[in-house]
């Protein structure tokens, strides 16, 4: 008996299966269910450092902005700087060949949610009025000798450095947005809410839930304050394998908060 082909088995079956599906597969995994993100700089030092890589639960941030659930203080997040300001920051708009521009991903921590009050005072966080516990980053600038408590930006929400945002210790967090920062308290040791304000929902995309490489890191990263880089990296080797958890920090924070709104 005579079998006809299907499509599947001719050139066009053969392309789909050999070229297009596997394409199709991964753009599908990457942008709806998890994918692995770099870190460029050294904006979320000591807890990431350069070149690791995370995994980011992409399904999280598509419920999120369909409505389940939301975003946390505390968390990690990857993010394009606002389109309304990247344009005027260097570092926030990049050209690709010269043949167009884009804005980068960032990665910073969560610190205020839709209608927090944030303030920034020497270098301390308010949120709401209580103070945020921040010693799993200050600890390590402390001991480094570099956490800065005297520029602009450590002494304000928002700062006219980049000509951007208007000078404010304070600042409301508008619905839909989220205000970050990087835990590198170094004076300009990162770009964030207080050079470019609050990130929209739409340009968030995910949380950093795990480092996944490199496999090992060295215990101990020593600092260099003025150059505003790693200087050298000591101690014993360690799996450098693990989640990415929200510092005790803002656990204290949120029971605070909940006991004055009661």
């Amino acid at each position: 008996m005579t079998r006809l082909k299907g499509a599947a088995s001719g050139p066009l079956g053969k392309l789909w299966k050999e070229v297009l599906e596997p394409i199709v597969f991964a753009v599908v995994i990457t942008q709806f269910v998890a994918t692995l993100v770099g870190v460029d700089g050294v904006s979320m030092m000591p807890n990431l450092r350069d070149r690791e890589r995370v995994f980011v639960p992409k399904y999280e941030t598509w419920l999120h902005k369909a409505g389940v659930g939301d975003f946390q203080r505390g968390d990690i997040l990857i993010f394009k700087p606002p389109r309304e300001v990247a344009a005027q920051v260097p570092n926030l708009n990049k050209s690709a060949f010269g043949l167009w521009t884009y804005r980068p991903f960032l990665i910073k921590r969560l610190i205020g949610l839709p209608g927090d009050r944030v303030r920034v005072s020497g270098g301390e966080v308010f949120i709401n009025g209580v103070e945020l516990d921040q010693s799993w980053t200050t600890d390590y600038w402390r001991q480094q000798g570099c956490w800065d408590t005297q520029s602009d930006l450590a002494n304000g929400a928002t700062s006219s450095g980049a000509g951007v945002l208007p000078d404010q210790e304070e600042i409301t967090v508008p619905g839909g947005q989220y205000f970050v920062m990087g835990d590198n308290r170094t004076a300009g040791g990162s770009e964030d809410s207080r050079l470019f304000g609050p990130v929209p929902l739409r340009d968030i995309a995910g949380r950093a839930a795990a480092v996944v490489w490199p496999i090992m890191r060295k215990t101990n990263a020593n600092y260099d304050c003025s150059a505003g880089r790693v200087a050298s990296l000591e101690g014993e080797s360690v799996l450098n394998w693990r989640a990415l958890g929200r510092p005790e920090g803002f656990g204290v924070l949120k029971t605070q908060l909940t006991k004055n709104n009661d």
